[in-house]
């Protein structure tokens, strides 16, 4: 039948299998060649990012506070001295003190215990500013009566401060004995300074023969007195007072037969006076007579 063959040639039309044949595909899938990769080469490296900005701090460096609290404790003992000396240790208070500083009373326990380490700091910084100075005097050289000179101008000055005149109107018999044991060693230290110096000055000869300790008794003492009677609004200035107090000490209050004076129906001239030096300080030194008329 006709139709029958149309369909077998059809169905042979179509191949069972496909021949191996070296013609390729009509599509062929095609694999992507592997891409090589460079590294980037940049011409700066990338800035860091910025650090966080730390807050300003509102309190100072350590060592600026530690300065500050030291100048505030000097002024709690500065004005507790003027106070002790004005009215003494025991009609002072420690409102007394805060009210003369401009602050509360709890204010001052920032700084001191109580009334007794005040009192004991006060003596105690008006005895190492004495020694202090007597060491400064000693340093610089020089004669042994030159350097007593300074020395008892040093002495007299101190104690028409405050610490120092605290030392000679209050003193340290308020405090407990434990207390006073460092006070009692620089006390020592500044007699024996004076001792060593009276003794010095007789060995060269700028002194008279004197017991060195009796000497330093007797200036060391009048010198202390100072400190009770001055007045710092008062008509002499400290340089004035020490330098009078000083030529007293040394020259006497007795008039000598040398400079006794002479009749003016002989000469018609004033006596003359004894001769002054100035010391190593420019104040004026008297002739050297410690120790003896």
């Amino acid at each position: 039948m006709p139709h029958a063959k149309v369909a077998t040639r059809r169905r042979s039309a179509t191949p069972i299998a496909a021949a191996p044949s070296s013609a390729p595909a009509a599509k062929q899938v095609k694999l992507a060649k592997p891409v090589k990769k460079t590294a980037k080469v940049d011409s700066a490296p990338p800035a860091p990012a910025p650090a966080p900005t730390a807050a300003a701090s509102p309190w100072p460096p350590v060592s600026h506070r530690e300065r500050q609290r030291e100048a505030k404790r000097n002024a709690v003992l500065q004005a507790a001295a003027q106070l002790f000396n004005e009215r003494g240790f025991h009609a002072t208070s420690l409102d007394d003190i805060a009210a003369r500083l401009n602050v509360t009373k709890p204010t001052l326990y920032y700084y001191v215990k109580n009334k007794d380490e005040i009192l004991l700091q006060c003596v105690s910084k008006g005895l190492t500013m004495m020694l202090e100075g007597i060491d400064a005097s000693r340093a610089a050289g020089g004669k042994a009566i030159d350097q007593l000179m300074t020395c008892m101008q040093v002495y007299a000055r101190i104690v028409t401060m405050d610490f120092g005149m605290c030392l000679i109107r209050v003193g340290d018999e308020q405090l407990p004995p434990e207390s006073r044991k460092e006070l009692r060693r620089l006390k020592s230290a500044i007699d024996q300074e004076f001792r060593r110096l009276v003794a010095e000055g007789v060995a060269e000869g700028s002194l008279q023969p004197c017991d060195p300790k009796m000497t330093a008794f007797v200036i060391a003492g009048a010198l202390s007195w100072i400190g009770r009677w001055y007045q710092p609004d008062g008509e002499y200035t400290p340089e004035q007072v020490a330098q009078q107090c000083i030529a007293t000490l040394c020259d006497g209050v007795l008039r000598r037969p040398a400079q006794a004076p002479v009749s003016a129906a002989d000469t018609g001239a004033a006596p003359a006076s004894a001769p002054r030096r100035k010391t190593a300080v420019g104040k004026v030194k008297a002739p050297a007579r410690l120790g003896g008329a």
